[in-house]
């Protein structure tokens, strides 16, 4: 028999998050501090909206694009925090999650042969993406010392006539690097320069803990160069009920609306009144949820830190990224002996990209308790690696 499987998918690894995820749960007694999921309950009144939607019988397809007035809420609430106006009729996606809205902007940008820029350590599925569309993925490996931040340098540095997207992971998985206004400034001149497209995923906009999180888009020159991703995930803990949404020019939106109506026909309804919800009433949830957040990044920092673990201070995400190179262990080394001897699962850096070996990823995603617990194993780990 010929062989069924397409080379290309064959040779995409699979992610490194689920691996470790998928061991911890034959593990009794294992902590977990790997996935990037919120421990908050989804806010009771947004699942009391999905309920009553059910109970009223809306469980029809809305339209391709979405409900019009989730797409009009989105629009208030960009409106409402990055001051930049979207017409949700035209410049509106509404996708099953952000990955999903990361996915059709690629295929629907990029043709054969075309150059993705994508800066690393950062979310796992962007360089498969960009392969799965034909597009060839260039990394951009960001630097500890830069604390991750993505410089207009290194884009010139990796830039060619082929370039066509530049992707923008900030507030940033695995790192927990920001982009502050005078970075994204700085590399708006060279994207503008290049005639580049930006696809900045912000699904992390909402946890950002040193001032309000800027936005691509409001500089200048790049509302039309720009797909902004965001969605419900994250900042209203609502990773399952799987909801995003993409904005941008309306000629590229449609060509994203006309891939997502092939492949998916519409994001989930009950997920869609839930999320109208979210964003009339839950800015206070989302309050509550970045306090516990922040309170648990602090707590973190300190710890690490007075464990002998270098890490730069992470100004957004749930995520911190220490620096384990001194013990002379890869990541996947550190964080398989982790587990086996601390039963505590952590993500290796390197699941991130090439540039994350010698780091981890850990996520404050858990409550204070299992933090605390799991610091107490980290540390007696970490001394016997030292006594040796």
């Amino acid at each position: 028999m010929r062989n069924p499987l397409s080379e290309k998918i064959v040779d995409i690894k699979p992610s490194g998050i689920r691996k470790f995820f998928d061991v911890v749960k034959t593990i009794d007694g294992a902590i977990s501090l790997g996935v990037g999921e919120p421990d908050f309950d989804t806010p009771w009144h947004i699942r009391d909206e999905g309920i009553y939607s059910l109970e009223k019988g809306r469980t029809f397809y809305t339209s391709n694009s979405g409900l019009l007035e989730l797409k009009v809420e989105i629009c208030n609430y960009l409106k409402r925090r990055q001051n930049v106006e979207y017409e949700p009729g035209k410049q509106v996606l509404v996708t099953v999650g952000g990955s999903e809205a990361i996915d059709l902007a690629i295929r629907a940008m990029v043709d054969p042969g075309d150059e993705v820029l994508i800066p690393q350590p950062s979310y796992v599925s962007y360089e498969p993406c960009a392969i799965l569309a034909g597009a060839k993925p260039v990394i951009i490996e960001l630097k500890e010392e830069n604390e991750f931040r993505l410089t207009a340098q290194e884009i010139l540095d990796n830039v060619t006539d082929k370039t066509k997207i530049l992707v923008l992971p900030f507030p940033n998985n695995p790192t927990g690097a920001i982009m502050e206004k005078a970075d994204l400034e700085a590399i708006a001149k060279v994207i503008i320069e290049k005639d580049l497209y930006v696809i900045s995923d912000e699904i992390y906009s909402e946890l950002s803990y040193r001032d309000k999180h800027v936005s691509i888009v409001e500089i200048p020159g790049m509302y039309e160069r720009t797909i902004l991703i965001n969605g419900f995930s994250k900042a209203y803990a609502m990773t399952g009920w799987r909801l995003g949404y993409a904005c941008g020019p309306e000629i590229i939106i449609e060509q994203m609306t006309k891939i997502h109506q092939f492949a998916i026909m519409c994001a989930p309804t009950t997920s869609q009144y839930a999320a109208v919800e979210a964003l009339k009433n839950g800015d206070d949830d989302v309050k509550m949820m970045r306090d516990q957040y922040n309170q648990r990044r602090r707590y973190l920092i300190h710890e690490l830190r007075d464990m002998g673990l270098p890490c730069f201070e992470p100004f957004g995400a749930f995520y911190i990224f220490p620096c384990i190179k001194k013990f002379g262990m890869t990541s996947d080394e550190f964080a398989t002996r982790l587990l086996q001897e601390e039963k505590l699962a952590v993500v290796p850096g390197n699941a991130f990209g090439d540039c994350g070996e010698g780091f981890l990823r850990i996520s404050y995603a858990y409550s204070l308790d299992d933090l605390k617990k799991a610091m107490e194993r980290l540390r007696r780990f970490i001394d016997r690696l030292e006594k040796k």
